[in-house]
């Protein structure tokens, strides 16, 4: 049974950081590109990073680049989403998403909030 658990999400103020994590079972997860997307209230869900299967390359989008590092550990399963320097904008449902030729797994999203 796939599942994508993601956990670490809450209440920060502006200019905090949170550190989401994202444990992987039922899959090859070292076959994976493994990546975080967030979804804002009316707004389409949208791609923050991604980390290729070694974890050798990253991709940020513009809004978060210098601010939010994305990791795994092939060892554990896991990924991560350090964000750091949180704005009231990066409000939204944190997604975790794994992904292979034309295989799509999804967690099952992680609430952050950006508020003082």
């Amino acid at each position: 049974q796939v599942q994508l658990m993601e956990s670490g999400g809450g209440l920060v103020q502006p200019g905090g950081s949170l550190r989401l994590s994202c444990a992987a079972s039922g899959f090859t997860f070292t076959n994976y590109i493994m990546k975080w997307y967030r979804q804002a209230p009316g707004k389409e869900r949208e791609l923050v990073a991604s980390i290729t299967t070694t974890g050798r390359t990253t991709n940020y989008a513009d809004s978060v680049k210098g601010r939010f590092t994305i990791s795994r550990d092939n060892a554990k399963n896991m990924v991560y989403l350090q964000m750091n320097g949180l704005k009231p904008e990066d409000t939204a449902v944190y997604y975790c998403n794994g992904v292979r030729l034309y295989t799509n797994y999804w967690g099952q999203g992680t609430q952050v909030t950006v508020s003082s």
